[in-house]
């Protein structure tokens, strides 16, 4: 085992996991490119490295309990530790229709939308929580956002994916309560409006603004915060 530290970031693909991605290779780490589709995974990691980015691919499908156990595998095989792990990859679920319309919510709808982005994530991060205590400093980073918010509400009424970033927030802040006499940092983190294919490409944020704040919680030193809500501002209220 090497000095180099190693960060897993989940929906890595495309989009603001890359830029995660990208912006953790241009420090230093080698990056762990985890995504479903193989030609689109293979495609990342040829343009990591060709920006002098240290990257290999994971096959890893967030919501079954074998991909994600045997991306822990290829983790362990490939860099015998984790240092970082970002959970990145998350949907939106489908809106047609009034599917999000909390009057005509579509409860297939919200299932789809909490296996990824809520029970995905509890998948992905008990399965690396023996790779991540290999590390000294490990950090977990969950991709949240402020329509998950409480207190602020924002963006428009989005039945499914709203909530379930709010339950994002919820279970971050379980673990961090779990890890609180641990080297384990945990913290969720908020990207902005950012122009991708979640928002089609409309919105006024680059995904290399939005990847900033998730770099930063992953590089946290030993004393930063723990359990909070974090975007480019402060902190984001619940």
């Amino acid at each position: 085992m090497n000095d180099t530290k190693t960060a897993l970031v989940t929906g890595a693909n495309k989009g603001i996991g890359f830029a995660i991605a990208q912006g953790l290779g241009a420090i230093g780490f080698t990056v762990a490119v985890g995504a479903r589709d193989d030609a689109r995974r293979e495609e990342a990691v040829e343009r990591l490295r060709g920006t002098g980015v240290d990257a290999f691919g994971v096959a890893l499908d967030v919501t079954s309990d074998d991909s994600v156990a045997a991306a822990a595998a290829t983790i362990e095989q490939t860099a015998g530790r984790l240092d970082v792990l970002v959970n990145n990859a998350g949907i939106s679920g489908r809106f047609d229709g009034g599917a999000q319309d909390p009057t005509t919510l579509d409860l297939d709808v919200v299932r789809t939308v909490l296996d990824t982005n809520v029970f995905g994530v509890v998948r992905v991060t008990n399965a690396m929580l023996p790779l991540l205590s290999r590390a000294a400093s490990p950090r977990i980073v969950n991709m949240s956002t402020n329509m998950g918010s409480l207190t602020l509400q924002t963006g428009p009424i989005m039945g499914a994916y709203a909530p379930s970033k709010s339950m994002l927030n919820s279970i971050t802040a379980q673990y961090a309560r779990r890890f609180a006499d641990t080297d384990i940092i945990v913290n969720a983190a908020c990207p902005g409006y950012v122009a991708t294919d979640f928002t089609g490409f409309n919105a006024p944020r680059t995904p290399e603004q939005g990847a900033a704040i998730a770099i930063r919680l992953a590089t946290l030193p030993d004393d930063g915060p723990r359990g909070g809500f974090f975007d480019d501002e402060g902190v984001v209220p619940w």
